[in-house]
């Protein structure tokens, strides 16, 4: 009895299948056919994972002619804008944008990202400079307060 309650509390602990304690055998039984070990799981080698394009390096599978149609497709597009008055100059070089210029509209710069963006280019460099002016007028705008619609209900209403 001794036997048969050690052997089914090894299998309820899961102590018999084989993970490193001997199998147990009940006196005047048969002792029981050793169990097959576990095939070790394959090797699997890691890949690395892949590295997000950067400035330095020129997007793989991307070639001079690809280039030249994105370029196309900017300048097209900066020839129909408003900020085509400010008279950037782009490049594309590996499906990399590069701006270069300088702007009194702070909108202008993200616009210039937006638009190479839209034309192709996987990554955009915007080497854009906002002029001092500008940075000032904005500074003027977010001075001047909350607009009308951003007026808390809480907040007492002005006289106009």
């Amino acid at each position: 009895m001794k036997g048969i309650f050690l052997a089914g509390l090894a299998v309820a602990l899961g102590i018999a299948a084989g993970v490193g304690v001997a199998q147990i055998s009940l006196p005047g039984s048969a002792p029981l056919p050793p169990r097959p070990k576990p095939k070790p799981a394959p090797a699997t080698q890691k890949t690395p994972a892949p590295k997000t394009p950067t400035a330095k390096a020129a997007t793989p599978g991307v070639t001079a002619q690809q280039d030249k149609q994105i370029e196309a497709a900017i300048r097209a597009k900066l020839s129909k804008s408003k900020i085509g008055k400010d008279g950037f100059t782009v490049r594309v070089q590996g499906g990399v944008a590069f701006w270069d210029g300088a702007t009194s509209v702070v909108q202008h710069k993200g616009s210039a990202t937006r638009m190479a963006k839209s034309a192709g280019a996987q990554t955009v460099v915007n080497n854009i400079k906002v002029t001092d002016a500008a940075k000032q007028k904005a500074a003027e705008n977010l001075d001047q307060g909350r607009r009308r619609a951003q007026v808390k209900r809480s907040d007492p209403r002005t006289q106009q």
